[in-house]
């Protein structure tokens, strides 16, 4: 692997404006990617991991110049590829492919699928169609498929050979660089493996620069060197990926690795003592981010107030009946009493602290007696950095970077998990 990254990304930002109105005037923006970072070098397969909308694929199609950033700096190969002209950017073109997520949409249902494969060569210049269609066989061939299939059409494959098809059109111009959107998501669990075998097998074969993007952390650790974790368009965590697994210190990460299905069959309590997570919530609308740390309004392990004392993952449960308050998702007459409202958000016992008690108690009882300002007013108190200060991605104690107001904790140690 070259010292020198391949492609370098600092601060990436992919805005779009949001328009209302009959002249379509710009309300607002959409951050679809916000201040992304990382690089990518020869031989090494980075992951962009993350649900959907938190801005993997954009990052993908905007560093590629798919689409026009709206800051930040991309190189590749050294070069910033703002600056490439015509020639350059041909070249460009030619040395980085991508495999976008649907194999049933990628391809003209009127061309055969050597047709298909070999289009990428005509349209960079290569005259001779015999050369073409052998090049389009060969890199058939190298994806575990036949030079008969060449002249039959992408109706008559499965799922898995169109993705197969489709890694054969990227790799025909023998790129440096291949970015694969969800390259298994649309496939049967059986088809799966293979796909990704074969993926770490060109990468390896060819000597290829790989970014992978995916929503799944088990296909990620399977074929990725590091692993960039993204949410609401900024990397929360990035790091080499074995010790990212071992040890994540944020905890949208350790969420990620819980939704990872557990083989034993006696179920993840009894088989390494953690329970799943699940996040409340969902995720946020990205033209109207939340202040601070963006997961904190889902965050199992949000920080308490410095002046209360919370133990158990209490503060979750009472930050949730605090939004739901200020989100205004509560009616006034939903509850009978207080009693109900703590049973409700799952506050049944008194809190530990006495101070932190009187101020739920009195805002319990506003919330059951209708008088929602009131009610908001009171749990005000319970604010908490993570929704104060945007943390930055620092390095922690595990060695790899996080952006976490708990940085340097670990997060399987930490008195807030339930």
């Amino acid at each position: 692997m070259s010292d020198d990254p391949l492609l370098i990304v600092r601060d990436l930002e992919k805005h779009y404006p949001v328009r209302s109105g009959l002249l379509r005037r710009v309300t607002g923006h959409v951050e679809a990617v916000d201040g992304v970072s990382f690089d990518v070098h020869e031989g090494e397969t980075v992951g962009l991991v993350g649900e959907s909308g938190s801005g993997k694929s954009t990052t993908a199609t905007t560093m590629l110049g798919l689409e026009e950033s709206t800051s930040g700096e991309i190189r590749f190969d050294g070069e910033p590829i703002t600056a490439f002209d015509g020639d350059e950017r041909e070249r460009f073109r030619r040395r980085a492919q991508i495999v976008f997520q649907d194999p049933n949409s990628a391809f003209d249902p009127r061309l055969t699928v050597g047709e298909s494969v070999a289009e990428p060569l005509a349209i960079h210049g290569l005259r001779d169609p015999d050369r073409r269609r052998e090049v389009a066989v060969d890199a058939l061939e190298r994806v575990g498929l036949s030079a008969a299939d060449a002249d039959r059409y992408p109706r008559e494959f499965s799922g898995g050979q169109k993705q197969r098809v489709a890694l054969a059109r990227a790799l025909v111009l023998d790129p440096d660089l291949l970015v694969v959107d969800e390259p298994v998501s649309a496939l049967d669990v059986s088809v799966q493996a293979e796909i990704l075998s074969l993926l770490a097998e060109l990468q390896t074969d060819l000597g290829l620069a790989m970014v992978l993007i995916s929503h799944d952390l088990g296909v990620v650790r399977q074929v990725c060197d590091r692993v960039c974790v993204m949410y609401l368009g900024e990397i929360v965590e990035r790091g080499p990926t074995d010790r990212l697994f071992d040890d994540p210190q944020h905890p949208y990460t350790e969420a990620l690795l819980s939704s990872i299905p557990e083989p034993d069959p006696r179920g993840r309590d009894d088989a390494d003592g953690t329970a799943p997570v699940e996040l409340t919530g969902d995720v946020p609308d990205p033209s109207n981010p939340p202040s601070g740390c963006s997961f904190h309004p889902r965050c199992h392990r949000v920080v308490p107030p410095e002046s209360f004392a919370f133990a158990d993952g209490r503060f979750r449960r009472v930050l949730d009946l605090r939004l739901a308050v200020e989100n205004g998702d509560l009616s006034p007459d939903e509850f009978d009493d207080s009693s109900a409202v703590r049973t409700e958000y799952g506050l049944v016992d008194e809190l530990s602290d006495a101070d932190a008690e009187r101020v739920l108690t009195e805002a319990a009882e506003a919330v059951s007696a209708g008088e929602l300002d009131a009610a908001a007013d009171r749990l005000g108190a319970f604010d908490t950095v993570c929704e104060r200060t945007d943390p930055a991605l620092e390095p922690t104690a595990a060695g790899h970077h996080a952006a976490c107001h708990r940085r340097g904790e670990s997060v399987e140690g930490s008195s807030e998990a339930e």
